[in-house]
C-alpha cells in the first residue's frame, strides 16, 4: 500500500523556514525511554523547541491488551495546548502495530513513527526495535499494517545491527515500503554510541533515497548537538531533510535555539522550577510520576557556576518536589544576585 506524501509532513516542511524566510531543514527531538513525556516536551518548547516533538517509545502490545492499557497511558499523554507529538510505537507483530496505530486517531494523534532501531536488550529479546534489521520480512508486514491506520507512518532505525555494511541492503528494503520518513541513527545496534557516528556514509544514503524512494524524506540523528551543527550538515549535504537532535537536549535544553546564545542561571532555574510544576501536574492529573527520574535533570539546568556540584549533590538527596524548591529558594538568590554583578 503507498503512501501519498501527507498533508501533515507536508506542512511540516513547508513551515521549516530559516531566519531569512528561506527553507531549512526540519528538526526534531528525538524520542527518548522516560525523558520525551509530556513534561520535558513542554520544558524544551518554553526553551525554544523544535518543529516535531515524538512520545516516548510506547509498546504496541500493550496498547490493545485490555488489561495492560491503562499502564502506557502515561506514555501517550498529551498536555492541552501543548504541540501534538508524532506517536512512536514498537513491537513485532502486525496484528499489535495496525491496531495500536488504528487507535491513535481517537487520541489525537495525526501521524505514527515504527521503532526499529532501539539497541535495549529487553526489546531485542522481544524481536523489536534493532532486532528487526535482522528480520526485514517482519519490518516490512508492520509498516503495511500501520499504514492500514490511515495515518502517515514513519520509521526510525540504525544503519545495521552487527556491521556497518548492512546498511546497504537494510535500508534499501525500508525505502521501499515507501514511507513518508526515514530517520536514520548513523551508527549501528553493536556500535551503541559508542564511536562517532558514520557522517561519511549520508551521501550515499541520500543517493540510494533519491534512486528508490525520492519523496522519503530523510532525517539524520547521532552526534548532533545543537540547530548550528545541524544546519552545517544539512548544508554539507544536500538532500538531506530533516535533523533530529536527542541527547544534546539533555546536554542543553536550549539545543534548538537558532541564535547561540548565553543563558543565565535564573532562565535556567526557571526552568527547573517549570520541571517541578509540571511534574506535579501529571502525577496528579494524569499518572503517577517517579520522583527519582527527575534527578537526572538536576545537571542540565544547574552547571557552570560556582558551588554548582555542591548545589547537585542537595538536590540528589531529596525525595519530593517540595524540597527542591526550598533548597532552590535557599541557596539560587544570591547566585542570581552575583550574577547580575
Amino acid at each position: 500500500m503507498r503512501q501519498a506524501k501527507s498533508a501533515y509532513w507536508q506542512n511540516i516542511v513547508d513551515s521549516a523556514k530559516d531566519e531569512q524566510g528561506n527553507p531549512r531543514p526540519f528538526f526534531s527531538m528525538a524520542p527518548m525511554e522516560a525523558v520525551t513525556d509530556t513534561i520535558f516536551r513542554r520544558v524544551v518548547a518554553k526553551a525554544g523547541g523544535p518543529d516535531v516533538y515524538y512520545t516516548e517509545f510506547t509498546n504496541a502490545a500493550s496498547m490493545v491488551h485490555p488489561e495492560a492499557k491503562f499502564s502506557i497511558q502515561g506514555r501517550l499523554a498529551v498536555a492541552p495546548g501543548e504541540q501534538m507529538p508524532i506517536a512512536q510505537i514498537w513491537g513485532s507483530k502486525a496484528e499489535a502495530i495496525g491496531g495500536a496505530a488504528k487507535l491513535l486517531p481517537e487520541m489525537g494523534y495525526e501521524a505514527v513513527d515504527i521503532n526499529m532501531g532501539c539497541p535495549d536488550g529487553t526489546v531485542i529479546k522481544n524481536s523489536s526495535g534493532s532486532d528487526l534489521i535482522r528480520h526485514p520480512d517482519t519490518a516490512v508486514e508492520l509498516i503495511a499494517a500501520a499504514k492500514e491506520s490511515g495515518l502517515p507512518v514513519s520509521v526510525k532505525t540504525r544503519l545495521g545491527f552487527n556491521k556497518v555494511e548492512e546498511y546497504h541492503d537494510w535500508l534499501e528494503t525500508i525505502f521501499k515500503q515507501d514511507v513518508q520518513v526515514l530517520t536514520i541513527h548513523l551508527r549501528t545496534r553493536k556500535e551503541m554510541s559508542k564511536v562517532d557516528a558514520h557522517f561519511e556514509l549520508i551521501d550515499d544514503i541520500i543517493a540510494m533515497r533519491d534512486r528508490i524512494s525520492p519523496n522519503t524524506l530523510l532525517q539524520l540523528n547521532g552526534d548532533i548537538k545543537n540547530y548550528k551543527q545541524g544546519m552545517e550538515i544539512a548544508a554539507a549535504h544536500p538532500g538531506v531533510d530533516g535533523i533530529m537532535i536527542g541527547r544534546g537536549v539533555l546536554e542543553d535544553p536550549y539545543a534548538f535555539n537558532h541564535e547561540e546564545t548565553e543563558h543565565t542561571l535564573a532562565e535556567s532555574i526557571d526552568l527547573l522550577k517549570l520541571q517541578l510544576d509540571l511534574f506535579d501536574e501529571v502525577t496528579k492529573t494524569v499518572t503517577p510520576k517517579h520522583f527519582e527520574a527527575l534527578k537526572r535533570y538536576f545537571k542540565i539546568y544547574l552547571r557552570g557556576f560556582a558551588h554548582a556540584s555542591q548545589l547537585r549533590q542537595m538536590l540528589m538527596e531529596t525525595h519530593a518536589t517540595d524540597e527542591v524548591r526550598a533548597i532552590l529558594d535557599e541557596h539560587v538568590g544570591d547566585l542570581v544576585k552575583n550574577e547580575d554583578r
